[in-house]
């Protein structure tokens, strides 16, 4: 769809009136279907008398899409750094409103649907997330969207969210979305590639954000001269290495817990060398019970450590049990407990050399002496861990202090 090109066309805000609405759209090379956006987010924000102004983010465009955005009265930003988050950062950045409504440049997005958003932000909402889905109202017209994504993709992060966030959403990766610009300015968001959407979801839930949700109907891409700068399995990878990397429970905790309560009921059924009808249960299954419980040691003590460096940092914000947990443990209990431990693997392993001594250091029986050997090493590790990570920890709680 071709749309003809109006003369220039003032902004709806003065430049010493700043306006209430910013309109920031995404853009490299979208000549197909830049015209129709503006002109249809132009109409609209004059036909609700809406003091707002139209922000075009360009990322290095070359097909004259620049050209279309100035001749419709669009303000545009020139971004070098590419990316969906990196366009979007430099155009909301360079925006002016009090809210801010963004949408993807390839028609399918109906920018009409601006005061909707509009209306939910004056209403008191942060963040107005706009929702393609069924399952939130939304509606995905033919070929709009494609099969994995809608069934698979969509669906599965968006569960991800309300489960591990509590997000409360039905389709986390919708593009056209809403907010404002305290929010934005809050959130410090880091991500310039596609997971920005992800980023700014997450990030407004941990932060207690008040969130709305509005269905809105998805329409078929209209480019033509390039396809879609969405690459499915590239794309999918890396919205969930954002999940997890802001997820220390979903991604060290719980796998962590998970793997030491395997190696204890492992303990259970090696210690008393138990069998299970013709199965039994020797030192072997104490090698591995160890091995789980050393590694799952590991992950939650990964768990602690990146949820501290991700709140001193400000990638995620206070957390009331992150900070009861420190009103129970410092460096010197740490250290108390990592020494009990390895004292306790030690002596286990004293007593294992007794056992040899007292065979003029010639063969042991295995069975048995293994059974004091494993604990002994499981414990002298789990020690020294403790110490080491009681160590790092204190270092990295210094602005606690």
């Amino acid at each position: 769809m071709t749309t003809a090109l109006p003369e220039r066309a003032p902004s709806t805000a003065g430049a010493s009136d700043p306006p209430e609405l910013s309109v920031v759209i995404p853009c490299l090379n979208e000549a197909d279907t830049l015209a129709t956006c503006l002109e249809t987010a132009r109409r609209t924000l004059a036909a609700g008398g809406i003091r707002g102004e139209i922000v075009v983010a360009d990322n290095g465009s070359t097909d004259g899409s620049r050209a279309i955005a100035e001749r419709f009265g669009a303000r545009v930003v020139d971004v070098a750094q590419r990316g969906y988050g990196a366009a979007l950062m430099g155009g909301i950045a360079a925006s002016r409103g009090r809210y801010v409504v963004m949408g993807d440049a390839d028609a399918s997005y109906d920018f009409g649907e601006i005061p909707r958003f509009l209306e939910e932000l004056r209403k008191g909402a942060d963040l107005v997330q706009g929702c393609r889905l069924s399952s939130g109202g939304g509606r995905v017209l033919p070929g709009a969207m494609p099969f994995l994504h809608r069934w698979i993709g969509n669906p599965l992060f968006s569960w991800l969210a309300r489960r591990w966030f509590h997000a409360p959403i039905h389709d986390i990766h919708c593009g056209m979305r809403g907010f404002t610009r305290r929010l934005y300015d809050s959130l410090e968001q880091r991500c310039t590639g596609m997971e920005f959407a992800s980023e700014m979801i997450i990030k407004s839930t941990l932060c207690k954000a008040r969130i709305a949700e509005v269905p809105i109907t998805l329409h078929p891409d209209a480019r033509r001269s390039h396809a879609p700068h969405l690459r499915t399995f590239r794309d999918g990878w890396r919205h969930l290495r954002f999940f997890l990397l802001f997820s220390p429970r979903w991604l060290f905790l719980v796998p962590g817990g998970a793997m030491i309560l395997l190696g204890i009921a492992g303990y259970a059924l090696g210690m008393p060398n138990l069998r299970l009808g013709r199965v039994g249960f020797d030192v072997h299954t104490l090698l591995v019970a160890s091995l789980a419980i050393i590694c799952g040691y590991q992950s939650i003590l990964f768990a602690i450590l990146t949820k501290v460096f991700a709140t001193s940092e400000g990638l995620l914000p206070e957390d009331p049990r992150l900070n009861r947990f420190f009103t129970h443990v410092n460096l010197e209990r740490g250290l108390a407990l990592g020494v009990t431990a390895t004292l306790a693997g030690l002596a286990l392993l004293a007593v294992a050399v007794n056992q040899w001594r007292l065979r003029e250091f010639g063969p042991l029986d295995y069975s048995r002496t293994m059974r004091v050997v494993i604990p002994g090493v499981t414990a002298t590790v789990l020690g020294v861990q403790t110490i080491l990570s009681s160590f790092f920890l204190s270092i990295l709680g210094l602005k606690r202090q």
